[in-house]
């Protein structure tokens, strides 16, 4: 059993063979799907699936390169989504300078503010980066640092992953050094994945979680295709080989890891309207 805790199901890529596509996720023993958005109108649609799906979960988030879009309707509007019983998390967000679609102060703007949401509602977090390690983490470090010192206890921050990992060893150390947990996907099977094998080998087994980004990012053998849930299986099993370890046990630990990231366990406290069991249906609100 596993879980794809990142995938695009709502994308157009899907839209002419999703049922299939989903029976090719169950056959591999992949039980349930994170789907995050990119922008408003995405959250929106990924939510309507999410209800059509009962397996499949949101979440909702302006991507950094549709920060231009993000205002304070926007963020009123994200608050008001959030509090559907299939949204589990805020996500994707983050900066990316690949594409240089919208300026960095722009993108950060929307990422901090996007940030405190989720601090404000006790929900997970999905952080997506490319290009943008530096100033990712600098972003991150503020906010857990003044996370603490706006608060009289010792806070309990939201979860986060940096998803699609693809920083080296010391990026991945700071961040379970702040308590991060790092995703891990089809570039990992590649064989110029570089890093990635080292990064994997330093980081504790209780803060990996496996994804695919599908359509996006297709392991081997099938790199260069359109990706799908199914072959998060192919990404547990180069990180069985690299820990040494059995799949099966890996993927015990695996779902574990992402059953608590999102709040999916039966009986959890600080989401009451989420009490529920794994694949269980939740009730609309």
């Amino acid at each position: 059993m596993l879980i794809d805790s990142h995938c695009h199901l709502n994308f157009d890529q899907f839209a002419t063979d999703r049922a299939e596509v989903l029976e090719r996720a169950k056959a591999n023993g992949i039980t349930t799907l994170i789907n995050p958005s990119v922008d408003l109108a995405d959250s929106r649609r990924v939510v309507a699936l999410a209800e059509e799906i009962p397996n499949l979960y949101a979440a909702i988030g302006i991507h950094p390169n549709s920060a231009d879009s993000f205002d304070e309707d926007t963020l009123t509007a994200l608050r008001t989504l959030a509090d559907h019983a299939k949204v589990v998390s805020i996500g994707e967000i983050g900066l990316d300078y690949y594409w240089d679609k919208v300026t960095p102060p722009i993108q950060r703007h929307a990422f901090e503010q996007q940030l405190k949401l989720a601090t404000e509602l006790h929900l997970p977090i999905i952080i997506h980066q490319r290009d943008a390690a530096e100033d990712t983490m600098a972003v991150l470090r503020a906010w857990v640092a003044n996370t603490k010192n706006n608060s009289d206890d010792t806070p309990n921050l939201p979860r986060l992953v940096l998803h699609s990992f693809s920083g080296d060893v010391a990026m991945a150390e700071e961040a379970i050094e702040l308590g991060f947990y790092i995703g891990i996907s089809g570039p990992i099977t590649f064989k110029n994945s570089r890093h990635l094998p080292d990064v994997v080998a330093a980081v504790p087994l209780n803060r990996l979680m496996v994804e695919t980004d599908a359509p996006f990012l297709s392991p081997h053998p099938f790199r260069g295709k359109r990706n799908e849930p199914a072959r998060v299986k192919l990404v547990a099993e180069k990180i069985a080989t690299l820990k040494e370890m059995p799949l099966n046990e890996l993927s015990q630990k695996l779902t574990k890891n992402t059953v608590d990231f999102f709040n999916l366990e039966f009986g959890t406290a600080s989401h009451p309207k989420r009490v529920t069991g794994l694949l269980s249906t939740r009730q609309k609100i």
